[in-house]
C-alpha cells in the first residue's frame, strides 16, 4: 500500500485541480454537513473497522466519531457565517496622515493542504478530523497521509468523504489519501502543497517541519508534537482534598490507556502529610486500573523501555510500577521523585520528557521556591493545570499569581480540573509553545480555519473588478468592519 512518488504527485494534482469546486461557500458548507451525515450512516461499519485496527473499543470510538461529525457541522456553520473571512473595508480619507486610499481586505484559501494523521484518534485527528475539516472549510483541498496504525479505516473514511463530495458536484480528488513514510516526505515537499498539519511525535514532526522550511518555497507547517501537561498542586489544595485530587489524577492519566496528547505527565505535589495522602489516593486508584492495549507494538516497546529507564534513576520510586502487562498489554503506574532532582539540569531531565502511555511522574516539592524552579525549566505544553484550595480559587493567597506563572507554559490553563478532554467549541485552543506545537495556532475550535488562509488587500480597485465579499452593498451578507464600524 506504500504510495509511490508518482502516486503522491497524482493525488496532489487532483486536489489542486479541485480548488475551484470549493470556491462557493454554500457548496462547502453543504459538503461538510453531508460528510457528517454519511459518516453517521456508516457508523457501525467504521467503528468495527477502527476497533479491529486500534483496539480502542466500540464505546470510545463511537463517541469519537460523534465528536468528529459534530466538528464537521460546526465548521459548516462557520462557513455559513463568514466571519472567518475577516472582511475590512476602508473608504478613501484624504484628511488622514498619510492619506488613506480605498482599501478592502479579506482572506483567501492557501491551496492544497497536506494532513498527517494521528495514531491515537483514528477519527478526530485522522482522515475526517479537525485538520481536514478546517482546511475544507477554508476552501482548501486536502491530501491526507494515512497513519500506518489504521490504513483500512483510512481508506473506508476517504471513500465516505468522497461520496459526500460527489453529491455536491465536488471532484473526488478534493480529498486525496496516500500511505507510507516516504509518501509523507514527498507530500510535504510537493510544490503544489501550500501548507501542512501534523499530529504526532516530536521526532517525526520536527523532521517534516524542517523539510517544509527547507523547500525552495517554504510553507506553513502546523505541527502538534508532544506535551508534558504539568499539574501543580498547592499545599492548601492537597490539605483540603488530597483524596479527590489523587482519584482525579488517576482517571486523567490512565484515560485511553494514557494515549491522550493532554495526559498529565508531571505533577508537582507537596512533600508533607497532605502530599502523602494524595499519593496514597493515587496509589489506590491506579492499582485498580486494568491493563490495556496500546495502539501498536512499537509504542508498547517504547513505553516499557521508557518506564524502565526512568525507574533506574537515583531517588525515583515506583509506588505502582507501570510497564508490561500481559503479552500485548501494559499496566498503569506512576513514579515519584524529589522535586529538587528536577530543579536543575542533570540526568533526571529524562523525567521532563513525555512518556506516551499510562504513567505520570509525581515530583514532591519542599517549598514554593522549589516548585517554581521546576516550572521554570519546563518546555512548552498544550496544557498546564493548577489545583487550588477553595480560598485560593476565590482570590485569596497566590491563586491568581500561579495562574499567571503557568500562562507562558501552555495554550490552555486549567484551574481545579483535568486536561484530558478537549471540547470542540469556538473558544477552544489546542496548541502551545514549542514543542507542543510549531506555531501559535490551534487544531481544535473554530479558529483552526485561520491556519489555511492568507489576507489579501485590494487597493483602489474598481467595483466591477472586486470579489463579491468586498463590495460596498455586501451581496453575501457577510459580517465585516466597514469604515471602522463593525457590522453584523
Amino acid at each position: 500500500m506504500e504510495a509511490t512518488a508518482q502516486e503522491v504527485d497524482a493525488a496532489v494534482r487532483a486536489a489542486h485541480d479541485a480548488r475551484d469546486a470549493l470556491a462557493d461557500r454554500t457548496v462547502r458548507a453543504a459538503f461538510l454537513r453531508t460528510a457528517a451525515d454519511e459518516l453517521e450512516a456508516a457508523r457501525d461499519r467504521l467503528v468495527e473497522a477502527a476497533d479491529a485496527e486500534t483496539a480502542l473499543g466500540p464505546v470510545r470510538l463511537t463517541g469519537e466519531l460523534a465528536r468528529t461529525c459534530y466538528q464537521l457541522r460546526a465548521f459548516a456553520g462557520i462557513v455559513d457565517e463568514g466571519a472567518f473571512l475577516d472582511v475590512v473595508i476602508d473608504h478613501p480619507d484624504d484628511t488622514a496622515i498619510p492619506p488613506v486610499p480605498d482599501l478592502r481586505r479579506h482572506k483567501v484559501p492557501l491551496g492544497v493542504v497536506a494532513v498527517y494523521s494521528a495514531s491515537n484518534f483514528p477519527f478526530a485527528f485522522s482522515v475526517p478530523g479537525g485538520d481536514t475539516a478546517s482546511a475544507l472549510a477554508a476552501g482548501c483541498p486536502v491530501v491526507v497521509k494515512a497513519h500506518p496504525d489504521h490504513p483500512a479505516l483510512s481508506e473506508l473514511v476517504a471513500r465516505v468523504l468522497r461520496r459526500a463530495a460527489a453529491r455536491h458536484g465536488v471532484p473526488e480528488g478534493v480529498l486525496g489519501l496516500v500511505h507510507g513514510f516516504e509518501a509523507g516526505v514527498e507530500l510535504v515537499k510537493h510544490p503544489l502543497v501550500s501548507a501542512a498539519g501534523f499530529t504526532g511525535s516530536v521526532r517525526g514532526g520536527r523532521a517534516l517541519f524542517d523539510a517544509a522550511a527547507a523547500r525552495p518555497v517554504p510553507i506553513p507547517f502546523h505541527g502538534e508534537l508532544g506535551s508534558l501537561n504539568p499539574v501543580l498542586v498547592t499545599e492548601a489544595a492537597a490539605a483540603e482534598r488530597a483524596e479527590e485530587i489523587g482519584a482525579g489524577l488517576a482517571g486523567s492519566m490512565t484515560l485511553g490507556v494514557g494515549q491522550f496528547c493532554v495526559k498529565p505527565g508531571l505533577v508537582l505535589a507537596p512533600a508533607g502529610a497532605a502530599g502523602d495522602r494524595l499519593v496514597k489516593s493515587l496509589t489506590g486508584a491506579v492499582s485498580d486500573t486494568e491493563a490495556g492495549v496500546l495502539l501498536d507494538h512499537r509504542m508498547r516497546d517504547n513505553f516499557v523501555a521508557g518506564v524502565a529507564e526512568r525507574t533506574r534513576l537515583p531517588e525515583v520510586e515506583s509506588p505502582v510500577t507501570p510497564g508490561a502487562g500481559g503479552e500485548h498489554t501494559v499496566s498503569a503506574g506512576f513514579l515519584t521523585v524529589p522535586a529538587s532532582r528536577l530543579a536543575q539540569e542533570g540526568e533526571h531531565d529524562l523525567l521532563l520528557e513525555e512518556c506516551f502511555g499510562p504513567v505520570t511522574v509525581v515530583a514532591r516539592y519542599e517549598d514554593e521556591a522549589e516548585a517554581r524552579a521546576v516550572l521554570s525549566r519546563l518546555p512548552g505544553n498544550l496544557t498546564a493545570t493548577v489545583q487550588l484550595s477553595t480560598r485560593e480559587a476565590e482570590g485569596e493567597g497566590r491563586g491568581a499569581e500561579l495562574v499567571r506563572e503557568l500562562t507562558p507554559l501552555a495554550g490552555r490553563v486549567l484551574v481545579n480540573g483535568w486536561p484530558t478532554g478537549v471540547a470542540v467549541a469556538p473558544a477552544q485552543h489546542h496548541g502551545g509553545p514549542y514543542p507542543a506545537t510549531t506555531s501559535t495556532s490551534t487544531s481544535v475550535g473554530g479558529t483552526a480555519v485561520e491556519r489555511w488562509l492568507r489576507p489579501v488587500v485590494y487597493q483602489n480597485t474598481p467595483p466591477a473588478l472586486l470579489p463579491a465579499e468586498l463590495r460596498d452593498d455586501n451581496p453575501l451578507g457577510l459580517p465585516r468592519r466597514f469604515n471602522g464600524r463593525l457590522e453584523r
